[in-house]
């Protein structure tokens, strides 16, 4: 590949007559002419040549200021910097390329994916080493950590003059990285510059990387490649002496111990090789040896399962490494954005959640803390990487490395994430309250003006989009030349549509806006005191964004805080003069007089303000004070008010205002009893009932309370409710017996789970048996009583048997072959019998109680 780009110099045109007949007048302007050229190219030259002293040497994306355009594209170029040379005659600038144009729009915006496919594939059309090598490090910095860029970018550095950045791009690589991908890498650079496999310092430096590879990643569910890998490495150990021969033993031993442990896509294969291995040794170590790591190894097999199921819907792109050979870079896979259209995104962000907090419940039962917590965190590191822009997923990662007591590391998490999402409320508001725990007060200002500038950005960009919207519409009514009076009225029709439509987003935003606001007016009151709150409120007043909510926001700190309520009520005036046209804010304030007692002060705003809103707006304004009346004020009062609001809505029947006056705590006793809509609300909540015949009996008032439809077999015989004259014999006297409720309840379920309902338009099964099956399983009321009082199944923690790992222990166990002497004597052989435990404490009992001298032995 070329080292540098191709550019070509820029020629000058000769001027010259059309007919090439010169007469005196024509010789006499090219002389002048030919002057002017040169007078130009000398200034030219010496413009040049004072750009190239004050351009850097070697450092610059761009090619020498004399290269003044580009060929055409076989290899995409790049432009280089503008210099007025043509400025100065007075001509238009050059156009950009579109390197720069993509490197601008990045500028803008550094988390648009498409835009970085397409910047990296002009750097690397390019051939420059040094424009790959900045391309690639700009974008490692809006995506850290991506496996596919990482990979991309070593392969250009594979060549062995370069192999001194490949390794400091290696360590600066490697330690974060979750990737299996990226450490596969690595090996294959390690050999790759180890390539004799006999030489014993190159197989202690290849050693030493694979150990490194699986402290790091060995834990993983795709790293079976590499503990393949390292096996076979191991294998190849000369053993010249004995001391080699063991060395190699317990080399392989220790490496097959490890990996039969995780659940990797190839643990059967190993466990396989594990059992011909440690045979092939010694059969009684070896029966030693598998015994205890069969139980780890079928929870590691149960748990892969599991894990697959898990990660199959993770979308984690697969990276195709790149041979030696051609040394191709690999396509990129980097995160995009979520649109929150559809139930993709939500789906995604779900099945991430649901695998973390699987990782977090510790499936496979390791008692080793450290490397607990660095499974988890691997788990963690490969989220935050592919679900960049899901602020929950930081959240997560950032609130479980804190609950390891690892406030720095879960501080960078936390700024991580912001720096990918910009405009997060969950992550900035986070951030600042570790902030503000340990007293990094300006840490905490500064987070917070972060997040208002963001959303300051945002709120004019979609205001821009507003009035470009609105300019649209008006532009889409047809001219015919004069603006008569229908098409002006056409025209300001549609941008009304436009901006009806788009004014909720924009007001939507300023809420968020002064929300930001507010929690900057709390921190700053509860951290620093009343006074640097104050200042706060007095800068959110200059932000034209700004919200009502901050109003009152400050208004009910400074009455809550210092009891101030002519303040509170100057702040609440202040902000009526802007917003006395936002029916919202006046209910507030309404509210905010009537809750300090403030009567006089609150019916004069009521009558000051409900006159300037239309009907359909002041509909709040009436209810408050309406309420307010029914409560608080007299009979006459109230009708009086009654009739003004009858007046303003004529339309609203008598009897609802009547019932808003008697329903209090939200209870409308009027509605619910005298006008039926309890009833008719119960009714629609019922299931309906199926036209069959019906059964008698206490099955059938059972099935009726409870909502079932009858079953279609014959009722069950009665079972007498009351408890029993005598208590039975493990029933506790002193003990309560149970409500009947409860009773009624334990015998209900007990009718659902023998139920077994035959399909239909069958003719039911005779009568007596199932009576004779129920008077033979009926459960006396104190053992319900007993088996109500023992907890749930989810409230064991001791050990679970796994029935099919159970089975695969039976299926490939060795049982020896019974004694051939016992059949010389025409008597059976006898049942080989285990052998009796050892001394000590006895294995724990997990069968069932079988009352006191009982002979049957424990049940595994």
């Amino acid at each position: 590949m070329d080292a540098s780009p191709r550019y070509f110099e820029v020629q000058d045109h000769d001027v010259s007559s059309s007919d090439g007949v010169a007469d005196p007048q024509t010789e006499q302007m090219q002389e002048q002419s030919t002057v002017n050229d040169q007078a130009s190219n000398t200034l030219l030259a010496n413009l040049r040549k004072e750009l190239e002293q004050e351009r850097p040497s070697s450092t610059s994306l761009f090619p020498p200021p004399e290269f003044a355009s580009l060929s055409p594209f076989d290899e995409v170029q790049t432009q280089p910097p503008s210099v007025p040379q043509e400025e100065s005659l007075g001509e238009a600038p050059p156009q950009k390329s579109e390197f720069d144009i993509l490197s601008d729009h990045l500028l803008k915006d550094p988390h648009d994916g498409n835009t970085w496919q397409s910047f990296i594939l002009l750097a690397e059309q390019s051939g420059d080493l040094e424009i790959i090598a900045k391309a690639y490090d700009r974008l490692l910095e809006a995506f850290p950590n991506t496996p596919s860029a990482q990979i991309a970018y070593l392969t250009h550095l594979l060549t062995p003059s370069l192999f001194p950045k490949a390794e400091a791009l290696f360590s600066r690589f490697l330690r974060p990285s979750p990737s299996v991908d990226l450490w596969k890498f690595y090996l294959i650079y390690i050999r790759r510059v180890n390539p004799n496999p006999t030489d014993l310092t190159a197989r202690q430096t290849i050693k030493k990387a694979y150990e490194f590879a699986l402290n790091h990643i060995g834990q993983d569910k795709d790293s079976g490649e590499i503990w393949r890998d390292y096996i076979d490495f191991l294998k190849t150990a000369e053993a010249n002496t004995t001391w080699d021969a063991q060395q190699k033993m317990d080399s392989l031993r220790s490496a097959y111990h490890r990996a039969v442990l995780v659940p990797i896509e190839n643990v059967e294969t190993l466990w396989r090789e594990l059992d011909a291995f440690e045979t092939n040794l010694n059969k009684i170590t070896a029966k030693k040896f598998l015994g205890d790591l069969s139980p780890s190894y079928m929870t590691a097999r149960t748990t892969l399962r599991d894990l697959r199921r898990l990660t199959e819907s993770l979308s984690i792109p697969t990276i195709k490494l790149p041979s030696p050979a051609s040394a191709t870079p690999p396509a990129l896979s980097l995160p995009s954005r979520p649109t929150w259209v559809g139930e993709t995104d939500r789906a995604l962000c779900h099945a991430w959640k649901t695998y973390l907090k699987w990782e977090e419940s510790n499936p496979l039962d390791i008692e080793d803390n450290a490397v607990l917590q660095a499974r988890i965190s691997g788990a963690y590191k490969k989220a935050v990487i592919r679900m960049r822009f899901f602020p929950e997923i930081w959240f997560m990662a950032y609130t479980y490395t804190a609950s390891l007591g690892k406030p720095e590391e879960s501080a960078v998490l936390l700024k991580q994430g912001m720096d990918a999402n910009r405009s997060s409320f969950l992550l900035h508001f986070a951030y600042a309250e570790l902030q503000e725990s340990q007293s990094k007060l300006a840490e905490v200002h500064k987070t917070f003006e972060s997040l208002i500038g963001e959303l300051h950005d945002q709120l004019e960009g979609t205001e821009a989009s507003i009035n470009a919207e609105v300019e649209a519409a008006r532009a889409s009514v047809p001219s015919t030349g004069v603006v008569n009076g229908e098409l002006a009225m056409e025209r300001d029709d549609r941008a009304k549509q436009v901006l009806d439509r788009r004014n909720k987003e924009l007001e939507g935003m300023k809420g968020e806006l002064g929300v930001v606001w507010t929690m900057l007016m709390r921190f700053a009151r509860r951290a620093e005191g009343l006074k640097p709150a104050r200042t706060i409120f007095g800068k959110a007043r200059k932000d034209k964004y700004c919200p009502w909510g901050v109003y009152e926001a400050a208004a009910l700190m400074e009455y809550h805080c210092t009891k101030a309520a002519d303040v509170a009520t100057k702040i609440f005036e202040i902000g009526l003069k802007l917003f006395g046209d936002d029916p919202g804010f006046v209910v507030r304030y309404l509210g905010f007089l009537i809750s300090i007692n403030d009567e006089n002060n609150a019916r004069a705003l009521f009558e000051r303000v409900v006159g300037t809103f239309s009907p359909e707006n002041a509909r709040p304004l009436w209810e408050r004070w309406a309420r307010y009346e029914y409560h608080f004020g007299d009979l006459a009062a109230t009708q009086k008010l009654e009739k003004r609001i009858s007046e303003v809505y004529p339309n609203d029947p008598p009897i609802k205002r009547f019932a808003q006056r008697y329903t209090y705590l939200g209870i409308d006793a009027i509605a619910d009893r005298d006008l039926g809509f309890a009833y008719r609300n119960k009714q629609t909540s019922s299931p309906p009932v199926a036209s069959t015949p019906v059964p008698t009996g206490p099955a059938a008032d059972r099935n009726a309370i409870a909502g079932r439809r009858p079953s279609p077999e014959p009722p069950r015989r009665r079972r007498d409710p009351s408890p029993p004259v005598a208590p039975s014999k493990r029933f506790k006297p002193s003990s309560p017996p149970p409500p009947r409720r409860d009773r009624e309840r334990e015998r209900d379920r007990d009718d659902r789970r023998d139920e077994r309902p035959p399909p239909p338009r069958r003719p039911s099964p005779p009568s007596f048996p199932r009576e004779r099956d129920d008077d033979r399983n009926v459960i006396p009321n104190p053992v319900l009583w007993f088996l109500g009082t023992i907890p749930s199944a989810a409230a064991f923690d001791g050990p679970v048997f796994r029935t099919d790992d159970l089975m695969e222990l039976l299926r490939h166990g060795n049982i020896p072959a019974p004694s051939s002497a016992s059949g010389t004597t025409g008597v059976p052989p006898s049942r080989v019998r285990s052998p009796p435990p050892a001394r000590g404490r006895p294995p724990p009992d997990y069968g069932p109680y079988q009352g006191p001298g009982s002979s049957r032995g424990r049940r595994y």
